[in-house]
């Protein structure tokens, strides 16, 4: 393929088409066998939020919310293996009992890492609630699988919290 002849704006310089990749995001649906009001309460009150955040096998030793827009959080995430780290952010949507957002960043990053956002949906289904969740944009396939991964095991450990068997 040849490069055009020019540019309307550079005569003389070649047109060049990029494409823009797909945004490379998460989403996924699980369901809580509560109802929305107390699955809400439990993703939004520090205490209960150390209880069952993070993948399998993690602990979080410290959760502190600040839950209005605006508004921060820090929660101190500790691997079975590894060192400490940080997830922090701001949140950019608290409507109870259906709806939070916010803004999603790692302390150290990854080099692979950039902020994006996470948003929640919560919705009565006879009386349980379908938990929606769509997170990034992210910058490497990787990164997404990896956060894919860990959201999947924080929505399990979330219902069984909510509901033990």
């Amino acid at each position: 393929m040849q490069p055009a002849a020019g540019n309307a704006q550079c005569p003389g310089l070649p047109t060049t088409i990029t494409f823009v990749a797909a945004l490379l995001t998460v989403r996924l649906f699980g369901m809580v066998q509560a109802p929305p009001a107390q699955v809400f309460e439990v993703m939004t009150d520090p205490e209960q939020v150390a209880e069952w955040w993070g993948p399998d096998g993690f602990t979080c030793p410290e959760v502190t919310l600040d839950l209005r827009v605006g508004g921060a959080y820090r929660i101190a995430m500790q691997p079975p293996d590894g060192e400490l780290f940080h997830l922090t952010g701001t949140y950019i949507e608290v409507e109870p009992p259906s709806r939070l957002a916010y803004t999603f960043r790692w302390e150290p990053p990854h080099p692979d890492d950039r902020e994006n956002v996470a948003r929640i949906a919560l919705r009565g289904r006879d009386g349980a609630t379908e938990v929606e969740l769509n997170h990034g944009p992210f910058a490497t396939e990787a990164r997404r699988e990896l956060h894919k991964a860990g959201w999947t095991d924080t929505l399990v450990r979330l219902a069984s919290y909510v509901a033990p068997a």
